[in-house]
């Protein structure tokens, strides 16, 4: 596994707010002990709200969301794909500029529930990363709002594809990488997908009621048990 999935199932591990032992994050995730030391250092200096310390364990204590700000998620898109372009220029001062300007976007988000602070997401994830996935933000909102089932092929972090139907509950902003939150019919479970590792995406005309055991609320109640 990469590092940077790595540390995106870090970060669904730990935002269920509760204390996690660095050996047990070690066992689930299938690395060394030394390994999941390195990877909450690097999280705890990026400014993720995460407390703790080897030999004691690791808590989240104050996960973020971006809501709405001054901003529309088109206008962050944008600004963010810019930012794309520009972090892979071969000028240095660009670089430079683009790092600056993103940290400054990271500074001003506000703290909420449902997301890490942005600044990590920088220094983890290739600038082209997230330019992959702003293919499917429209269409995935529309479904969102509308209720529509949707077909994607996904590629998971092996480059194995998979084709899955799911019903879309939410996106959250991760620092230049979104996810989407699901409910996924093929394997009968909630899922959480990297948008930029979505190949394909078509949204269906099967629409989806509030089934009992598969909304957004179930799911975050979930991550509380």
């Amino acid at each position: 596994m990469k590092r940077k999935d790595r540390l995106v199932d870090l970060i669904q591990i730990l935002r269920d707010g509760r204390l996690h032992r660095g050996r047990d994050l070690a066992d689930k995730l299938g690395v060394s002990l030394r390994t999941i030391y390195r990877d909450m250092d690097a999280l705890i200096a990026s400014r993720l709200p995460i407390e703790g310390e080897r030999g004691l364990g690791y808590v989240m204590t104050a996960p973020i969301t971006l809501p709405p700000i001054n901003l529309t998620l088109d206008e962050l898109e944008a600004l963010h794909l810019g930012l794309s372009v520009v972090g892979k220029a071969s000028d240095p001062a660009l670089q430079a500029a683009a790092a600056s300007l993103s940290g400054k976007i990271d500074a001003a988000l506000p703290e909420d529930r449902a997301a890490p602070a942005a600044d990590w997401g920088f220094a983890i994830y290739p600038f082209e990363d997230p330019a992959r996935g702003f293919v499917h933000m429209a269409p995935l909102r529309a479904a969102i709002r509308s209720r529509r089932k949707v077909d994607i092929t996904y590629s998971d972090h092996e480059g194995r594809q998979s084709q899955l139907r799911v019903r879309p509950l939410q996106i959250e902003y991760w620092g230049r990488v979104w996810t989407l939150t699901a409910w996924c019919e093929t394997q009968r479970d909630f899922r959480v997908f990297r948008v930029d590792r979505i190949t394909t995406l078509d949204v269906s005309f099967d629409a989806f009621t509030e089934d009992p055991g598969k909304t957004l609320a179930d799911y975050l109640a979930s991550l509380d048990t």
